[in-house]
């Protein structure tokens, strides 16, 4: 005789069926044109609770031409990033400071190690692309390198010695990075 068990964390209404176990959130991917920005579509945890406890969560991001997504980590988990649309650079940076790059096309997957900075890049002037990312936590967490230091309240002194730069420097990027009004 075998038993199925399922460990699931239960949603506030105590209701645990299909639609539980159902994420709707990705479709407007197949509904809209291509992206004017670079846009992050998430499930994790927090969109999709039957993740909770399940150690994965998604992302699909879409890139129109010669956009970025910053340099960042994700401090929870490692990043399998597979390139459905379009060609993309992507890289990152191991604890020794090297840099390891690729130039991905459709149907490529490439690794990000937890907790390590890294970027994707569309080089590509004239077409968009669209990437899958996985992800081995229900909430990988998302650091932005350029808004930790910039965005936040660092003194400037002690970014301007980190950067062996000027105080004037460090201001520029800060409103560079501060919200427009």
């Amino acid at each position: 005789m075998s038993m199925s068990i399922i460990l699931v964390v239960a949603p506030p209404n105590g209701t645990v069926d299909g639609n539980f176990f159902t994420y709707t959130g990705m479709r407007v991917v197949f509904e809209e044109d291509e992206p004017k920005n670079f846009t992050i579509l998430k499930a994790t945890s927090a969109e999709f609770p039957a993740l909770n406890g399940q150690s994965v969560s998604y992302a699909v991001l879409e890139f129109p031409s010669g956009i970025t997504n910053p340099p960042h980590t994700h401090p929870r988990s490692v990043e399998l990033l597979f390139l459905v649309d379009g060609t993309l650079e992507v890289g990152f940076v191991d604890t020794k400071n090297n840099l390891f790059t690729q130039t991905l096309q459709v149907g490529d997957l490439f690794v990000f190690p937890k907790g390590l900075v890294h970027y994707q890049y569309n080089a590509d002037s004239q077409n968009s692309a669209t990437a899958i990312s996985a992800f081995g936590s229900a909430s990988a967490g998302t650091v932005s390198i350029s808004s930790t230091l910039f965005a936040t309240n660092i003194d400037d002194n002690a970014l301007a010695l980190s950067f062996k730069t000027d105080i004037a420097t460090i201001q520029q990027l800060k409103a560079g990075l501060s919200p427009k009004p």
